[in-house]
């Protein structure tokens, strides 16, 4: 009767499990694959042709501006995730220790939360009237004197797509760093300053340290919708700003997809070769 259960336990488990792995072999597993298939197929200048060839990774390996867009990738993520992270962390931070009703924490993190009831395209589309030569910050800035020109690296620029990545991200690193401090025993707080702590020895050796899943997970997220994206880089760079992400998509836009889907599975490499030692280094299961 005992053996009947435990196989009854077996088959439950395993039809509980059924779905989610139907779903992950479909939409996971399934897509992954058929890109790996089509990066060896061969590209004759107009169609994709399945040719069995390893000239896509030899091209792509052994390309300058391979080396140069993802040099150029990597850079743009890692300034958008320094600033996302200290601004996810002063904005989490206020959140939980200086808003002290509970009512008035939900109201202000539901107004984090607003902005993405819109489209992401459409607030980076948004960021337009504001940074052109005759935008709202260049007429400020005239009117008042500070400039006598319109500033020209606001748009289409490097900085305006850096503008918009924190823009859209930041909350992204707000909500697990939310979730962390809220979290903290507040009674660690109150040892750590009977014991004579100041504030900023607090936050580098309390609050920080126990931060640190939350600041791993909205690494992660960050970083992973960096460098996948391109529609900012498309819309607000003016093609002064080049990386992987709209190298793949100009490469599908010309019916390249052997050499696209090759570009990205490496995107993909280097991406889990990211998040692989966030995770070593860093134990974010705590926060699940």
């Amino acid at each position: 009767m005992t053996q009947i259960a435990e196989r009854l336990q077996r088959y439950s488990t395993a039809l509980q499990m059924t779905p989610l792995g139907i779903a992950l072999l479909l939409f996971l597993i399934g897509p992954i694959v058929v890109i790996l298939i089509t990066s060896f197929y061969k590209f004759n200048g107009f169609l994709t042709i399945p040719d069995i060839t390893a000239k896509n990774y030899v091209k792509l390996f052994t390309s300058g501006l391979t080396l140069d867009n993802y040099l150029e990738t990597i850079r743009i993520a890692a300034i958008v995730w320094i600033v996302t992270a200290v601004l996810g962390f002063i904005i989490a931070y206020y959140l939980v220790f200086d808003v002290i009703s509970l009512r008035a924490k939900m109201l202000l993190f539901l107004l984090c939360v607003v902005p993405f009831w819109t489209s992401g395209v459409i607030r980076m589309i948004a960021w337009i009237p504001f940074l052109g030569k005759e935008g709202v910050i260049n007429r400020v800035l005239m009117s008042i004197g500070i400039t006598d020109e319109p500033l020209e690296f606001l748009l289409f620029s490097e900085f305006a797509v850096i503008l918009s990545y924190v823009h859209v991200f930041t909350l992204f690193m707000v909500a697990p760093l939310f979730n962390t401090m809220a979290r903290i025993d507040p009674a660690l707080i109150e040892a750590a300053r009977d014991n004579g702590a100041k504030g900023w020895q607090i936050l580098l050796h309390v609050i920080i340290p126990l931060c640190k899943p939350g600041i791993a997970i909205g690494t992660i997220f960050v970083l992973s919708l960096t460098l996948s994206d391109f529609t900012a880089v498309r819309l607000l760079s003016g093609a002064n700003v080049g990386t992987v992400a709209l190298s793949i998509s100009n490469q599908i836009g010309s019916y390249n997809f052997a050499y696209s889907s090759a570009n990205s599975l490496f995107l993909l490499i280097v991406l889990l070769l990211i998040v692989g030692g966030i995770m070593r280094l860093v134990d974010v299961r705590k926060q699940l």
